[in-house]
């Protein structure tokens, strides 16, 4: 079944008609995108749930397939469907499906705190299709609770192929994975890394090899080997890349 840019707002309710008023609470929150993007490589925008448009997009490339800001402004969610794979542009229209669910079961007072993750490919031109992972995030809701403005940061993903969906309090840290073989939510419980392991990873970060984690720390080689096959089988991984990425977004440092 072909999918169509209708099919990705049919679970989303919002129901007020907002004035020029509201809008302005939205500039500010377009004019803080705006100076975020001018200090991170990630690409940035913000959607209009109830314009079902975007209010903003960054000039960082990842994210524009060769368009400008300017050129997927105007497109819209239309720039998902000339710029996804086929099987990716099904696995968002799923995300966006169950996302959304989980969303509607959160009492109103839990909506703003939680974040959806997600990885897909978006083809880039002359070259292959960049897996990327979205980090999205409602910035203001309607009188009814419901999503109307949010915010999404884009990056190179991390992990090897698309899916990897996560629902993230920014609260409590309260974490729940989808399972897209069970089609089930599953709440993952808190990885916890102890210091040594936090220090093995901001080092790796920095770049350092692990003869110079290992005189950093005063210990021998083999004691940082055996504290990254720790890490990465709490966090299951299989490279030191994946670790950092996984542990900046679930917030372990």
């Amino acid at each position: 079944m072909k999918i169509k840019i209708e099919d990705f707002f049919k679970p989303i309710h919002v129901k007020d008609n907002f004035s020029e008023d509201d809008y302005e609470i939205v500039n500010a929150f377009i004019n803080f995108a705006r100076s975020l993007s001018r200090l991170t490589y990630q690409s940035i925008y913000l959607i209009d749930y109830s314009k079902k448009s975007f209010l903003f997009v960054s000039d960082n490339p990842i994210f524009l397939c060769g368009s400008t800001p300017a050129e997927v402004m105007k497109e819209g969610y239309h720039h998902y469907v000339s710029n996804v794979p086929e099987d990716d542009l099904h696995l968002l229209k799923k995300i966006n499906d169950v996302g959304f669910d989980f969303y509607g079961k959160l009492t109103a007072d839990d909506r703003l705190k939680y974040s959806i993750s997600y990885d897909f490919h978006l083809k880039q031109p002359g070259s292959k299709p960049l897996l990327v992972n979205h980090k999205l995030k409602p910035l203001l809701l309607d009188n009814h609770s419901n999503p109307w403005i949010a915010l999404c940061l884009v990056s190179m993903s991390s992990h090897p192929n698309a899916g990897n969906i996560r629902f993230k309090s920014d609260e409590d840290g309260r974490q729940f994975e989808y399972d897209l073989v069970k089609d089930i939510w599953v709440e993952t419980p808190r990885v916890k890394l102890k210091p040594r392991e936090k220090d093995i990873l901001l080092f790796s970060a920095q770049g350092l090899t692990m003869d110079q984690i290992a005189d950093r720390l005063y210990v021998s080689i083999d004691t940082v080997k055996f504290h990254k096959k720790q890490i990465f089988s709490k966090l299951k991984v299989k490279s030191i890349t994946e670790a950092t990425a996984l542990a900046i977004e679930l917030s372990l440092f």
